[in-house]
């Protein structure tokens, strides 16, 4: 047993220690001590001890002296950084328990405000967890955080270690890291393809799910937290991991730093609504030791479970509230991160009786924080619990993942195609319009623009780009869940064969639906999300939900076959005309009022009415948008029937309207039908400028299942 050294109280005295800061933290005016200040809120503990070890050297432990609003506080001596440390509630009156508490064969508490997470496995594979005590600073030199503005914003979901795994240009010691998530290579196709956000998925320090025990398989997406100021090490690569907890952090801080002076902001995915305690009968690791009926949603003594892992943080309580707020000011200010997504966010709105409500303080505290503020709040607004679905309802200040949107743009251009091909005439364009006009009605109640919609076809959850034109049902099978798991509604067409084909027809077919379903996603207005590897036709075998699959099911595919090479010219080229169409307006588009218009047009050229927006028979609209004051407006014509049409340009408002503006033809930039070669053989999406000029009232031949986007330059007389 090693030699655990034990003061019953602290003897550098209980005036000079404080409830605040929580966690760790030095006395102020000094950087660097051995000597610091521990809280920690217990208010149910009578006493709580802190045991520390300081590198190379032997355990010690203490009883935080002080007691204020239950908070547990003391100065302790000798823990310089890098001690790790851990506390335990379960002390009598005096020492001799303490004497005989041995931290190498019980797990400690975690410190919830605990920078860095040590993980050992001993002799009997029993894995036990130790908080570490971490300094700040990293030489950021003068590149500070990029600040895109909303509109000009494209996210890219991915995943640190699925995104370079298999990048046969980024070197093996480095895949799936920190490092190979910075690497030339990968901020190279980054800024290629346009985007200019990573939404990481979680980075907090995380493990996995007891079920997963013995499987063979681990929680590859990271949505089970155990630590909220911590990263998680295994992204780091094996030489910074040597090094030691700094080289950790330092890896992560450098990944930051590239990414930033390339243009490019972090967003990092969060889960505060759950931890990987789990439900009751779960382990306890930090918060349910520390004060479970503070830190856990309860009611009549049970679990209040709204995320469906077990347990729910309690956001009614002001002391979450306070982890949460810390948590993220602390990644901003200390890892100069651009923003966050809230998984299952609705948790976080819930109440002290577990109801939802818009102007929760959390909410509304996130969105007015001095540091948060200047950050992107994106929420995923729902979740398991009553009331749960609350998309386009969260206070200004905060975006929404639009599910909408996700599900009405995949019935257009899949389920409502399948029925025409069976036949049937299913559905009509009216949702769709919505879709495309950034789902306005949706968010005006909650005094929010379209910018407040961010827009996604997929995400990590669910079926691929690629794979919702292959696939009409899931197949989870290598998930050990006989593929009841995963979602079952995934409004997906397989075009005729179930998975793999090798009919021309069917792939040519799928490859222009998964171009088409892009193409709506960057011309809509809102906030685009890509997610990682859609721009690469990136397939997981009809898997939707990987969760648990570390390995190549779920990692990027890099080898760039033809199809692949096609996807990504098809995604480049989308971000670039929404990109160019975008400076073209004025800064203040499309959120201010008056600042901008849509006009909608059959297939004839002539305005959608009530009863064509109605009707399942209409199949073609056409998207004429910009601004009063923009310098060009965009006009997309959407074909989403399975008959080829001619179709009239409509003639464009403005000309009629202004009479200081001069008409002019368009200019088609695109069309989704088909890519052409550029010099060197490669697939391209960019048209010869011989293109000929359409003028209004002109007809075009549009095929069915197409995408066609025109420019309209406006000329002053």
């Amino acid at each position: 047993m090693p030699v655990t050294a034990v003061e019953t109280v602290g003897t550098l005295g209980t005036a000079l220690s404080r409830r605040f800061p929580l966690g760790v933290s030095v006395r102020p005016g000094e950087t660097v001590a051995d000597t610091v200040n521990v809280a920690v809120y217990s208010p149910t503990s009578a006493r709580v001890v802190v045991c520390h070890q300081r590198p190379g050297g032997d355990w010690k432990a203490m009883v935080l002296p002080d007691v204020t609003d239950g908070v547990h506080h003391g100065l302790v001596a000798d823990m310089p950084v890098g001690s790790r440390y851990g506390f335990y509630v379960g002390a009598r009156d005096g020492a001799t328990d303490i004497t005989e508490l041995d931290p190498e064969t019980v797990q400690l508490l975690l410190d919830p405000y605990g920078r860095y997470i040590d993980e050992q496995t001993a002799a009997d594979g029993t894995v036990r967890f130790a908080s570490v005590r971490m300094q700040s600073g990293f030489d950021w030199g003068t590149v500070t955080r990029p600040n895109t503005p909303w509109r000009n914003t494209v996210f890219y979901e991915a995943h640190v270690r699925g995104q370079t795994m298999l990048h046969p240009d980024i070197p093996e010691e480095i895949r799936g890291t920190y490092a190979g998530m910075a690497h030339p290579v990968m901020i190279k196709h980054l800024q290629d393809l346009g985007v200019t956000a990573v939404e990481l998925l979680p980075i907090h320090f995380h493990i996995d799910e007891p079920h997963l025990h013995g499987t063979g398989m681990r929680n590859y997406w990271g949505y089970n937290s155990l630590g909220f100021f911590a990263p998680q090490v295994d992204y780091a690569s094996e030489a910074a991991r040597a090094r030691g907890p700094e080289a950790v952090q330092d890896e992560l801080k450098g990944m930051i730093k590239l990414l930033h002076m390339a243009g490019i902001e972090v967003i990092l995915d969060v889960v505060y609504n759950h931890t990987a305690e789990g439900g009751p009968g779960g382990r306890t690791l930090s918060w349910r030791g520390l004060a479970e009926e503070q830190y856990y949603r309860m009611k009549d003594g049970h679990y209040v479970d709204t995320t469906g892992c077990g347990n729910s943080l309690n956001f009614g309580n002001p002391h979450v509230i306070k982890m949460a707020m810390d948590s993220l000011r602390y990644w901003v200010e200390e890892f100069h991160i651009d923003g966050f997504r809230f998984d299952l966010a609705v948790s976080l709105g819930r109440n002290g009786v577990h109801e939802f409500t818009s102007q929760h303080p959390f909410l509304l505290a996130a969105a007015t924080d001095g540091v948060l503020a200047s950050t992107k709040l994106i929420s995923e607004p729902w979740d398991i619990g009553f009331g749960g679905w609350q998309t386009g309802r969260f206070p200004t200040g905060w975006a929404d993942w639009n599910d909408s949107f996700r599900d009405q743009v995949r019935e257009v251009w899949l389920t409502d195609r399948a029925a025409n091909m069976a036949g049937e005439a299913r559905g009509s364009l009216a949702k769709f319009g919505d879709a495309l006009g950034g789902s306005a009605g949706l968010f005006a109640e909650s005094g929010r623009s379209p910018m407040a919609s961010v827009n996604l076809i997929t995400a990590h959850d669910g079926f691929t780009l690629a794979d919702l034109t292959a696939y009409n049902v899931k197949h989870n099978e290598d998930n050990q869940e006989g593929n009841r798991d995963g979602h079952g509604d995934n409004r997906s067409w397989n075009h005729g064969v179930e998975g793999i084909s090798n009919n021309f027809g069917i792939l040519n077919q799928r490859a222009r639906t998964a171009r088409n379903m892009m193409a709506t996603m960057l011309l809509a207005l809102g906030v685009p999300l890509i997610t990682a590897g859609d721009e690469l036709g990136r397939s997981q075998g009809g898997n939707n939900n990987v969760y648990c699959q570390d390995n190549e099911i779920a990692w990027l595919d890099w080898s760039m076959d033809d199809d692949a090479k096609t996807m990504l010219a098809a995604t480049r080229r989308l971000v670039q005309i929404r990109k160019d169409f975008l400076a073209e307006q004025p800064s203040s588009y499309p959120a201010r009022g008056g600042e901008s218009f849509i006009h909608w047009f059959g297939a004839d050229g002539l305005p959608m009415t009530p009863e064509r927006w109605r009707s399942p028979h209409e199949r073609v609209l056409t998207m004429l948008l910009g601004s009063p004051n923009g310098q060009v407006d965009g006009l997309a014509v959407f074909n989403t029937g399975i008959t080829d049409e001619d179709v009239t340009l409509p003639a464009n408002p403005r000309y009629v309207d202004d009479p200081t503006v001069e008409a002019r033809p368009y200019m088609l930039r695109m069309t989704t039908a088909a890519a052409g070669m550029d010099h060197d053989g490669d697939p391209t999406f960019k048209l010869s400028r011989t293109t000929p000029l359409v003028p209004a009232g002109g007809a075009v031949a549009v095929e069915a299942n197409t995408v066609q986007i025109y420019r309209n330059d406006i000329t002053p007389r």
